[in-house]
């Protein structure tokens, strides 16, 4: 579907049809000149009195705001360069004890092949302008941070299967594109709280990532080392790459829906009801081709897979930005997209300065202590011409925290008339210390977080466009809770992350399950309300 966020003459708005369900065709209408309409991700609340007054309904008319009032608040442009962000305060940035050996690194990686493609990030930013009419849903997720030491293709393979099972699922309850983007083929480097960590008296720089530096408390391995750029780069080729052949090579065919259950999985209560999902979607596989329906077409036998990470590593990421001769942008070819975190969003920082130059899709991560006018000043640098699938907004607040701060948000941003598309990231916000001292997140505040995302975008009116996961496709214990209860007693047993806790493969595709009811029942409350009103 093309969008128009503002044209002089002619635009588009969305308009019901009732043997669409919850998708959307879009008509022709004509404004003056002088007015700019955004396409915005707005639905109008259902009208008081409806028989399902919680249901939202999509917008006849969405409003129009004069281009002047549009514009009043952006930031004057001020010329963009590949190392203008240098001028800035960079936060979060390691301190290399060799500048030299640093820039000789750099070089190297800047005569490396791009790891992924102009193309594909353009094409990744139109799905995500689906999700934020509320088209599409967002899938991302994978581990909190790679490693060095678990690179392997076992666990690649098994995290992409999980995002594919989790992707059946919510396609099949939601009846929508589901957009898959994994936290992998770069996800390296952390933002931390504090620069250094002591212990018994010895000081040393903190962990930062295997990227920057090692985990291990010595001098040598904290010592933060350019050439681990390098191993960062050639695993993130290699780890693309297979991804590349599992997404495009028959293993995520749809017809191997029944064999991705994980092993461990398959005596499970997600397991069972996986299971019988899919032999449901086997069944209708079956029933297209006894009709004579081809189920060899390639948007059955392929899917699409899109990487993302934290930009955080700025001298790492300019030396894998490329100007696309295509369309004549720079593209950040170290991911499809890369999202700003909450430690480096500042507006005039040196990661802020980097984003608004290039031409990836961009997340935002937003937390209880985002201002709502700073956000719409972010998103209007980082998105001046207002397009969209160009900004994500990624809220990790916890669940009460969803339902008093995330209304005035989504307030601000309507009221700005910028185009985003809202995530939810319920892994962030909720992490505890459990009683033997290891960090870990309950199952139980993960699932009232995206609840309370949920609950607040139906009240406003506006579009839950996706999830954002910390997980695993291995069988660890770092999350508390699950039908298959892990209790704090059992964290010691699997608990095999270096950085933060994991959601492991049967949380993760039961939370699948529970996104895919909600998503049902947004669907069937939209069809009844649009039969209602013809």
């Amino acid at each position: 579907m093309a969008i128009s966020s503002c044209l002089s003459s002619t635009t588009f708005l969305p308009t019901s049809d009732s043997g669409l369900g919850s998708q959307f065709r879009l008509r022709p209408i004509s404004i003056p000149s002088n007015l700019c309409l955004p396409i915005s991700s707005i639905r109008a609340s259902a009208a008081a009195g409806s028989d399902n007054s919680s249901a939202p309904l999509v917008a006849e008319k969405l409003p129009v705001i004069p281009a002047q009032a549009a514009v009043a608040s952006r930031t004057p442009v001020i010329k963009w360069e590949l190392d203008s962000w240098k001028k800035r305060n960079a936060l979060q940035l390691p301190e290399y004890p060799d500048q030299e050996e640093l820039e000789a690194v750099l070089k190297t990686v800047e005569s490396f092949p791009p790891i992924v493609f102009a193309g594909e990030a353009r094409n990744l930013e139109e799905r995500l302008a689906e999700a934020a009419m509320g088209n599409a849903f967002l899938l991302q997720g994978g581990d909190c941070a790679e490693s060095f030491k678990e690179f392997s293709a076992n666990n690649i393979r098994d995290t992409f299967r999980v995002l594919l099972q989790m992707g059946v699922v919510l396609m099949f309850g939601g009846q929508l594109p589901v957009i898959k983007v994994g936290r992998m083929a770069g996800q390296f480097a952390k933002p931390r709280t504090t620069g250094y960590e002591e212990k018994d008296g010895v000081k040393l720089p903190v962990y930062k990532g295997d990227n920057i530096n090692g985990d291990a408390f010595t001098l040598k391995d904290r010592t933060p080392d350019p050439h681990r750029m390098i191993r960062a780069y050639t695993q993130s080729a290699a780890t693309l790459n297979l991804l590349r052949s599992f997404a495009t090579g028959g293993y995520a065919a749809m017809q191997r829906v029944t064999q991705w259950n994980l092993d461990f999985a398959e005596n499970s209560e997600q397991g069972d009801r996986y299971k019988e999902l899919a032999n449901r979607v086997d069944e209708a596989l079956g029933f297209m081709a006894a009709a004579g329906l081809t189920i060899d077409h390639p948007i059955m036998t392929t899917t699409e897979f899109w990487t993302s990470h934290e930009c955080l590593l700025l001298p790492y990421e300019q030396a894998l930005t490329r100007l696309d001769s295509t369309s004549g942008l720079y593209y950040d070819c170290s991911a499809h997209m890369v999202w700003v975190g909450e430690r480096t969003r500042q507006l005039d920082g040196a990661h802020v300065e980097f984003l608004r130059g290039i031409a990836n899709p961009i997340g935002i991560k937003v937390s209880d202590k985002m201002d709502p006018n700073e956000l719409v000043n972010l998103i209007d640098i980082l998105n001046p011409r207002n397009k969209p699938g160009r900004i994500t907004i990624i809220v990790r607040m916890g669940a009460e925290n969803q339902r008093v701060k995330l209304p005035h948000l989504i307030r601000a941003v309507r009221g700005a008339g910028q185009i985003v598309t809202w995530v939810c990231d319920p892994v962030h916000g909720n992490t505890i210390k459990a009683p033997c001292g290891l960090k870990t997140r309950s199952f139980d505040a993960i699932l009232a977080e995206v609840r309370a995302f949920f609950d607040v975008h139906d009240q406003e009116g506006s579009y839950a466009g996706g999830i954002h996961l910390e997980m695993t496709g291995q069988n660890v214990t770092e999350c508390i809770g699950g039908s298959r209860t892990v209790t704090y007693d059992d964290l010691n047993s699997r608990y095999h992350t270096h950085c933060d806790p994991r959601l492991n493969a049967s949380q993760a595709l039961e939370l699948a399950f529970i996104l895919a009811e909600r998503l049902r029942k947004r669907r069937i409350g939209a069809q009844r309300l649009q039969t209602l009103r013809i």
